[in-house]
């Protein structure tokens, strides 16, 4: 697990994101097991939403944020 995790409801950027991806795998010699997978995967979506986010307007961003928000 990365050193201090933000809390939820944060922000970090796509490169800061990018990083965290890059230094899971580093430390893992690119073998994931599952809880790693699975912060992977999180790790992933949040990118892609952080890299969408920083393309678009804001008002477009908060957009593809509340589609891809799971129902509760």
């Amino acid at each position: 697990m990365l050193p201090n995790p933000p809390g939820r409801g944060s922000v970090r950027s796509a490169a800061d994101l990018n990083n965290r991806i890059r230094h899971l795998f580093h430390t893992t010699g690119g073998y994931l097991r599952p809880h790693e997978r699975a912060e992977y995967e999180q790790l992933v979506t949040a990118w892609a939403l952080a890299d969408a986010a920083e393309r678009r307007t804001p008002r477009q961003a908060e957009a593809v944020r509340e589609d891809m928000t799971p129902a509760a």
